[in-house]
């Protein structure tokens, strides 16, 4: 018997051995089974590593059987596992959930992953008032409102004053929140369908060099993803100074016996009233319905299904003059046309349907659609061209928005170089119905109508994007984007004349990543990217101007010279086209010439404490217009240098506090610099009391109360007095000292 032994262990090593030559696995949470994207696996002895796909998978190729599994994810407790171990737990991770540490943090490899870890260390410690204002996790990203609380917001980065979203693409669950031909401007991004409680992660990356990301990805991408599994049934309410009042309900649907069997179903509602603090109150409604399914149709098949409902309505103080808050004509919070303001909706469904074919590859099926109304009345010159009725501009539409985003991904190997693979398809159409912009007066008499007509914008594009491993510290990602598009437009107010107009575009992009140890890596990308330009634009110009094309490149590094600090940097470059610019509130076009812009970002995370949290981002750019003459080249509202930091308190007994500034500087107004939009340093704080079935919570928004400009324009206006135009700064004042309070329940 004791000669049997020695056999049997010899025959069950081999037998172990041929078993892991391929080896595969997934992490999933364990207390909702929702799989664990970024999540970090090396094997040891060796540090060979890779990193969990958006279904928690990961692969290896020929493991040895002595090996162990390390695995560590933001926001878990890191486990280790002996192979033999993880074999016959069935070749599945479930990680426990932990607060949040610097420690967790490893600098991956991976291609694109240098933002990932700031974007999960960031979305876990910061909270978060809106999802508009979770654009700010994007460093150096600054946002503006103009308009009353339910416009979208003006966005700044990367040297760009991006209006509204025209040179960022923004996406929530893969459905794009960027609207193409909008009536009041390109790629015109309203968040607030988003009740910001049913975050779960945000994924951004800078540049242009993203293969899956088409149209706006100039200056980057922002990525929202809701909650597969909804944590726990809850009820918020909050009130707050200028008769704010705002309640939020989550209730799972399936019971934890379903869940535990990996299905998942809830419902969430928000509601929110204020007055704001303007001296004509805003009237400021908004209602949101989320539901959302998400299971297992079959061993290979999940399914993730959404809809939501979404209204919102406001009044608007707008942009006020200099001179009228000089004179004392109205105060700093006041109106020159207090009958600004507007209403939206939008309703979405959003299905999307993952594959698995084997461990190493899978497909991801999605289809959305969106039915949304917008109707807008602004006012930003006065009565400069119309000294009677004055110059109140209404712009409205209705859209169908449909599209379909289908990839296939796989790893497989070339001798010894692993290759990552996917390829993807993308459709999108969009249907306007009356878009309209004309001169009114008290929101209801149409005193001259400027533009009206229908829309059609279809894009259609294929990508292919292939990450070269040739060995755990080097790796090469080159990617090659198509995209057609063809527009059409029906004028109504010039006897329903139609127009059409088609143009492509093709977009090389090619990135290096070098990563000798888990401590660091550095990155070189480049790449090509676009942003569309208006229907109305490019069909009188015979679609030369669809798709003017950008050209970037970013050289940075990531690292983490001690277990409890982080730093990311990075100097980058973006060259812009000729191109023609859409003005939505005038109906005309402007052109505007090549630019430049070159800057660098600095972004710093540090837990010197297990409940300390410290993080700042300082961005610098220097942008002008390339073919104008020096002196009269300044790009307007270009930020020059901006920052963004705080302090972090979360302390076990459940004290959370938190500490943070926003900082943008001085920069030009107009393009000889002559005037200037001056900068402002604001400070916001939080402090909550959290225990497992209740948190209390005050947040308080400009804490020292400074008088600040939130946006500014150089525009020429007219008040009703004057006899001739003047062209100065005219300004939406900032948040003044706004404290709120909130209850929630979880059950």
């Amino acid at each position: 018997m004791r000669y049997i032994f020695p056999f049997l262990l010899f025959f069950s090593s081999i037998s172990l051995s041929a078993q892991v030559k391929e080896l595969s696995g997934k992490v999933v949470d364990g207390g909702s089974t929702a799989p664990i994207e970024g999540a970090t696996v090396t094997l040891m002895p060796g540090q060979r590593y890779t990193v969990s796909d958006e279904n928690g998978s990961f692969y290896f190729r020929e493991v040895k059987e002595n090996t162990r599994l390390i695995i560590t994810a933001i926001g878990y407790d890191t486990i280790t596992i002996a192979l033999a171990d993880f074999i016959k737990a069935g070749q599945s991770i479930s990680l426990v959930s932990r607060a949040v540490q610097l420690s967790q943090v490893t600098v991956s490899g991976s291609a694109g992953g240098q933002y990932r870890p700031i974007s999960k260390l960031d979305i876990k410690m910061r909270g978060i008032n809106n999802a508009q204002e979770v654009l700010r996790m994007v460093p150096g990203l600054f946002i503006g409102q103009h308009a009353g609380g339910g416009k979208a917001e003006q966005i700044f980065l990367r040297g760009f004053d991006i209006d509204h979203g025209t040179d960022i693409n923004i996406a929530v669950d893969g459905m794009p929140v960027n609207m193409v031909s909008h009536a009041h401007g390109q790629g015109y991004a309203d968040l607030h369908f988003v009740i910001p409680e049913l975050i779960d992660n945000v994924a951004f990356r800078k540049g242009t060099y993203y293969a899956e990301k088409g149209n706006f990805t100039t200056t980057g991408f922002v990525d929202f993803k809701t909650f597969n599994v909804l944590p726990a049934n809850a009820i918020k309410v909050e009130g707050g100074m200028f008769n704010t009042v705002r309640a939020v309900g989550m209730l799972n649907l399936l019971n934890e016996t379903t869940r535990a069997k990996g299905q998942s179903a809830f419902i969430a509602s928000e509601y929110m009233y204020t007055d704001g603090y303007f001296d004509h109150p805003q009237d400021f409604n908004r209602v949101n319905v989320f539901g959302k399914y998400y299971g297992a149709l079959s061993k290979r098949n999940h399914l993730s299904f959404s809809a939501s409902v979404f209204s919102s309505k406001w009044d608007a103080s707008g942009q006020i003059p200099d001179r009228a808050v000089q004179s004392k004509m109205i105060g700093w919070y006041g109106a020159i046309d207090p009958n600004e303001g507007g209403k939206t909706s939008r309703i979405n469904a959003n299905a999307l349907l993952t594959t698995t074919l084997n461990p190493r590859s899978y497909f991801r099926n999605q289809v959305y659609y969106s039915r949304y109304q917008f109707e807008l009345f602004s006012n930003f010159t006065f009565f400069r061209e119309d000294p009677v009725n004055g110059d109140q501009i209404k712009q409205r539409e209705k859209r169908d928005l449909f599209g379909y985003n289908g990839s296939y991904h796989t790893t497989y190997y070339a001798g010894n170089t692993q290759i990552t693979s996917e390829v993807g398809a993308n459709v999108r159409i969009d249907r306007t119905y009356d878009s309209e912009l004309s001169r009114t007066k008290d929101r209801t008499i149409v005193t001259d109508p400027k533009m009206l007509g229908n829309m059609a914008e279809n894009n259609l594009a294929a990508y292919v994007s292939q990450t070269f491993r040739f060995s755990s510290a080097f790796s090469i990602n080159a990617g090659m984007r198509y995209d057609y598009f063809h527009d059409r437009y029906t004028d109504k107010l010039n006897g329903n004349a139609k127009g059409k107009a088609s143009a492509d575009i093709l977009s090389p992009k090619l990135s290096f990543y070098y990563h000798p140890n888990q401590f660091v890596q550095f990155y070189l990308s480049s790449g090509k990217g676009f942003h569309s330009n208006d229907t109305r634009v490019v069909v009188p110009q015979n679609g030369l101007t669809i798709l003017p094309p950008a050209y970037g490149s970013d050289l940075g590094t990531v690292v983490k010279p001690a277990n409890n600090l982080l730093i990311n940097a990075a100097v980058w470059y973006l060259w812009l086209d000729q191109e023609f610019v859409y003005v939505g509130d005038e109906g005309v076009v402007e052109p505007s010439g090549k630019s430049r812009r070159y800057g660098a970002d600095l972004s710093v995370r540090y837990q010197p404490l297990k409940w300390l949290y410290a993080d700042v981002d300082f961005n610098y750019s220097h942008g002008r217009a390339a073919d104008a003459p020096k002196g009269e080249n300044y790009l307007p509202l270009a930020p020059q240098f901006t920052s963004i930091g705080g302090l972090t308190v979360k302390t076990k007994p459940g004290i959370n506090a938190s500490l943070r500034y926003r900082y943008m500087g001085d920069r030009p107004a107009n393009e000889d610099n002559s005037i200037i939009a001056k900068g402002y340093f604001v400070t916001d704080a939080f402090v909550s009391y959290a225990r497992k079935k209740y948190e209390l919570g005050l947040a308080i928004q400009n804490l020292f109360d400074i008088k600040w400009k939130e946006t500014q324009f150089d525009t020429e206006s007219r008040l009703f007095n004057e006899a001739a135009p003047v062209s100065e700064i005219h300004f939406t004042p900032g948040t003044p000292f706004f404290a709120k309070l909130s209850f929630t329940y979880n059950f």
